[in-house]
């Protein structure tokens, strides 16, 4: 492909998020030979955009998601294509459509379960025929979660049945865009089978789900563990079943770590009154209304105090491990960082043997975590390997 105008084009750059992105993309491209592009439908605002960036100016595309041929067009010219354009359940399929028609790889910041199955059932077989990778879940939602469990379930015994735990901690606010699709995801009821293997990607080993139940934390993460029904678990589990490093069989659970009981029983009871609100069409009228705007988010100044951290917990032939996946603001500045590294490693680091429908530790691995590393996200062993009693 190497008569395509551009090696990445990130769309949806006039966004709040897009634009996070185009200017970690700025900064790591400048003085290289590494052809991009910002597009979107407003070619003023791309231009405006474009102005503030630092260094060389990327080239500007204009598209519309309405306009099929359009888009086609778009990913014919370029390698790799980056998007932030969302909720993804009503704007995403079209872009996918385009870069399996045009053998274009693809990468997105979803959170959203029902549009991570509509990816893998509808394209996964036609984009692994075709050799394009598309990898969804390339933000907070699931790269420290997908990438963090690998990192510890390889620091196991092999031959034993593996479990995991992970409990995550985080400071700060959705943006616009991210509110809008939790309020998708839940108003459609589920997962939408978002942890079923793609046909095309075969069994390693068996899987499955720790009870989603709340208890007090491993001594490692004080506090309470409280299950999170996120697409977290369901992409931890399917690069489970298809890599290696995961152990003769794999456990896996996910867990908001809360540190009092009442806080516990408050965030439940919230967030069963969300989620009952987001399922009737009246009150979730209202909610979208009382959500931040699609492209709003806080400034650097609130960015700069928040923070994240995923302590995970795995146990496996006698041993225990204690590890921990942490970094600056969940939401925007370290999304906007792992989505440019997605599209940066789809460009540079090789194909390697895998296309289709994938979650980030299957397209893109370790270079991947390399490059988030050298970035400054942080893999850290806080309790080695040990047997169980000694660790």
């Amino acid at each position: 492909m190497t008569d395509r105008d551009h090696d990445l084009v990130v769309l949806g750059a006039t966004g709040f998020t897009g634009r996070l992105v185009a200017g970690h993309l700025a900064r790591r491209l400048n003085g290289t030979t590494t052809r991009w592009a910002v597009a979107g439908r407003d070619r003023d605002r791309l231009a405006a955009l474009v102005a503030d960036l630092p260094g060389e100016a990327p080239d500007i595309e204009v598209v519309d998601l309405a306009d099929p041929a359009g888009l086609r067009a778009l990913t014919r010219r370029t390698r790799v294509l980056a998007t932030t354009v969302g909720p993804y359940a009503r704007l995403g399929e079209p872009v996918v459509a385009a870069c399996v028609d045009t053998g274009t790889d693809y990468a997105d910041i979803t959170g959203e379960p029902g549009f991570v199955a509509l990816v893998r059932d509808r394209y996964g077989a036609a984009a692994h025929r075709a050799g394009v990778r598309l990898v969804t879940c390339c933000g907070f939602d699931s790269v420290p979660h997908d990438l963090g469990a690998r990192f510890t379930a390889r620091l196991l015994p092999q031959d034993a049945d593996l479990q995991v735990r992970a409990y995550v901690h985080a400071s700060g606010r959705p943006s616009g865009g991210t509110a809008a699709s939790a309020l998708e995801a839940i108003a459609s009821r589920g997962l939408g089978g978002a942890g079923r293997p793609a046909a095309e990607t075969p069994e390693v080993r068996p899987v499955r789900s720790l009870p989603a139940r709340v208890h007090r934390a491993d001594a490692a993460a004080v506090g309470y563990g409280v299950p999170l029904p996120t697409v977290d678990p369901a992409m931890v589990l399917r690069s489970a079943r298809a890599l290696p490093g995961y152990g003769a069989s794999f456990a896996y659970g996910h867990y908001a770590l809360v540190r009092r009981l009442p806080t516990v029983a408050a965030g439940v009871t919230g967030a069963g009154l969300f989620a009952a609100a987001a399922t009737l069409p009246p009150t979730r009228a209202l909610l979208r209304r009382a959500l931040p705007a699609a492209g709003e988010g806080p400034p650097e100044s609130v960015r700069a105090r928040s923070h994240f951290s995923v302590t995970f917990v795995g146990r496996g032939g006698g041993q225990r491990v204690v590890t921990r996946v942490s970094g600056g603001d969940p939401g925007y500045d370290e999304t906007a960082r792992m989505l440019g590294e997605a599209a940066l490693s789809l460009a540079q680091d090789g194909r390697g043997d895998l296309a289709g429908a994938l979650t980030p530790a299957q397209g893109l691995g370790d270079h991947y975590q390399r490059r988030l590393q050298h970035q400054g996200l942080r893999f850290e062993v806080l309790v080695p390997a040990a047997a169980e009693g000694r660790a």
